[in-house]
């Protein structure tokens, strides 16, 4: 049995640094916290939370969505992490998906947490209410605490990835597989109790949740920037001097043209997208301690990630499977195939997912017997480094972020001047990828592409949003009927 790992960390060493807010330069020791995370739990207590209960939190990053992340696993509760650049049509869907009883936002976000009105999710919010009916979670009677006790098979989180079937997963990780995560990611990393992690991006992406979670079961230092900013970053790596951090490559290519300083980092892990070898040769000029690494939310984060001296040496891979993680490459007849050439990468080990919630068959289908199938596509070298070549299913990933080209597509054809679009990604150096569509207009009807982006904004978040949209007569397919997405691009690009 388990309890939560501030709790136990706050026994362990209360003095400890456990939390540094860069915004003001506030400091929480770990017996500090565990205080304030015991009155949050209380309060989540309070408007009804019970162990089990699935709570949702749209939240921008900030030391209140910190203590949310551990009071929930403090009641024995499941967090379920929303996407604040969500529409409310996006959002809707996941909360009802996810079977949330209650919804905590804030100022910026109650309008958006609005459209769970009539589902009966209970709303809650950490800034005094705009509407009557939305209750301010501190203004409630503290409910007494009795912290939760747990195995490591139940569950602790619901995140939901875009995947590629244009409808969002709900991913089930248990407390097991974030405590298999959190070792295996220290045996690879080095972390030691007196590093300072920087976290910077999003906590509703596992980039920005999972250091939160492994610094109390380290016992290390988080360093919290609650918005990414190059001049906010810099400033708090010139006075935190962390030793560690999570980027995506647009942020760190920022970061470095900003001229900031890496020389306090033993680690810098960058994921969330492919690392373009121009960004991984800068980092080896400049002394950065990259670990290019290849994970996925099913995983609980991490899956294989190079060293910074294999990084160099073997520009593209991402490295070796972490402790614990067994990698198969397989065919298409599903057999495994030998080093060096090309198949499905699948994932088994103790940091997988125990189920997508409430769907068997897409859970079942995912699985075979040699785990779970990740439908990126790569290769096993002979050193058992991965170089991962491309998504099966052609999702974009734009600014770390993961687009599903048919749920784009399937907005631009609902605007009436629409008879057929295809969308894709296209290169870019900054972003990695841009979204980009080539749309057929219907019969005479007359619509500009500035029209079209407007249509998908008024449902899609931002970074889904085509960039560039152009015209066409037809769209190029194969004789199967099937779009060639590579014409489409050549099309796109003239």
């Amino acid at each position: 049995m388990m309890r939560d790992w501030v709790a136990q960390r706050a026994r362990a060493s209360p003095d400890a640094t456990a939390l540094i807010d860069a915004s003001d330069n506030t400091h929480w020791t770990y017996h500090e916290l565990t205080r304030a995370v015991n009155e949050t739990a209380g309060h989540l207590a309070g408007v009804g939370v019970l162990p089990g209960d699935h709570v949702g939190v749209l939240l921008e990053t900030s030391v209140a969505y910190v203590r949310l992340i551990h009071a929930v696993a403090r009641l024995g509760a499941v967090l379920v992490p929303l996407n604040t650049r969500l529409t409310e049509a996006e959002l809707a869907p996941q909360i009802e998906r996810a079977g949330v009883s209650v919804l905590v936002c804030s100022d910026d976000t109650e309008a958006t947490a609005a459209a769970t009105e009539g589902t009966g999710v209970s709303v809650v919010s950490l800034d005094a209410s705009r509407r009557n009916h939305v209750t301010k979670l501190d203004s409630q009677p503290t409910a007494e605490v009795q912290p939760a006790t747990w195995d490591a098979d139940d569950p602790q989180l619901i995140m939901f990835t875009s995947g590629t079937t244009g409808q969002p997963k709900a991913v089930v990780l248990t407390h097991g597989n974030f405590a298999a995560s959190a070792e295996a990611s220290a045996y690879r990393l080095g972390t030691l109790p007196d590093d300072r992690w920087l976290v910077c991006l999003s906590l509703y992406h596992m980039g920005g949740l999972s250091p939160i979670l492994r610094a109390a079961r380290y016992g290390s230092t988080v360093v919290l920037v609650e918005d990414f900013d190059e001049q906010a970053v810099g400033d708090a790596i010139a006075t935190y001097q962390p030793t560690g951090i999570s980027l995506v490559p647009v942020m760190l290519s920022r970061l470095l043209d900003a001229g900031v300083s890496f020389g306090s980092f033993r680690f810098v892990l960058l994921g969330g997208a492919p690392a373009p070898d121009d960004l991984i040769k800068r980092c080896e000029r400049e002394s950065v301690p990259v670990y290019p690494t290849y994970g996925m939310t099913e995983a609980a984060s991490q899956i294989a990630t190079a060293t910074p001296s294999e990084a160099f040496t073997y520009p593209g891979t991402v490295g070796r499977p972490l402790f614990g993680s067994d990698v198969t490459v397989v065919g298409d007849d599903g057999d495994p195939v030998e080093p060096g050439e090309p198949g499905e990468l699948v994932v088994s080990g103790p940091t997988v997912m125990k189920e997508y919630y409430d769907d068997y068959e897409t859970t079942v289908d995912a699985f075979s017997a040699y785990g779970l199938h990740t439908g990126d596509m790569g290769y096993q070298d002979e050193g058992g480094r991965l170089w991962v070549a491309n998504r099966r299913a052609d999702r974009i990933i734009t600014g770390g972020e993961n687009v599903d080209p048919a749920e784009v597509m399937a907005v631009l054809c609902t605007h009436p001047a629409v008879a057929d679009a295809a969308v894709v990604g296209i290169d870019d150096a900054e972003w990695g990828e841009r979204v980009c569509a080539l749309v057929i207009t219907e019969g005479d009807e007359d619509v500009t592409s500035d029209e079209l982006k407007a249509h998908c904004k008024a449902t899609l978040a931002g970074y889904k949003c085509p960039r560039v949209v152009g015209f066409a007569t037809e769209l190029p397919r194969t004789a199967s009927g099937t779009v060639e997405r590579e014409k489409v691009r050549e099309a796109l690009r003239r």
